[in-house]
């Protein structure tokens, strides 16, 4: 069985979601289901149809969070000391062809999100800024260009 590896925050957000599925969500489908059935003919009853997809779809995610937690492997960046990028890492690059610099945090594929910054260990740049340190120079071959990134500061908050 492969551990997944999470951060504090990324473990209490999938348990937060599981309590909600489970305590708010579920519930108020359940509810649904039995006020459509009330309605009648199920066999053309549309939100019948549509509550019973949505319990489908709740079950489940409820299982799928309960397979992520159970195989996490909860690690916290901020006991991690150590001077090259790692899980956890905050690593301010400045990608040196475009003269910007940005912000990535190395976290595992269950918590990546560009938008926030957050990359996967297993993405291109995750796999190119692993073992590096400040002062390296990085070089990855993506569709649209090839990034050139100086790390300028590694930190685990």
């Amino acid at each position: 069985m492969q551990r997944i590896p999470l951060t504090p925050e990324g473990f209490r957000r999938l348990q937060e979601e599981l309590e909600r599925l489970m305590k708010v969500d579920r519930p108020k489908n359940i509810q649904a289901i039995s006020e459509a059935r009330a309605h009648g003919d199920l066999s053309e009853n549309a939100e019948y149809h549509a509550a019973k997809e949505q319990q489908s779809f709740i079950a489940g995610r409820i299982q799928e969070l309960k397979s992520k937690i159970a195989m996490a492997q909860v690690i916290n960046p901020s006991r991690i000391k150590q001077s090259s990028a790692g899980f956890g890492a905050k690593v301010r690059v400045l990608d040196i062809g475009a003269d910007e610099e940005y912000i990535f945090i190395l976290v595992g594929p269950e918590e990546a999100d560009v938008k926030q910054g957050k990359i996967s260990l297993s993405s291109p740049v995750g796999k190119a800024l692993i073992g590096k340190e400040a002062g390296d120079t990085v070089v990855i071959k993506a569709p649209a260009r090839t990034i050139e990134y100086e790390i300028l500061e590694i930190n685990f908050e």
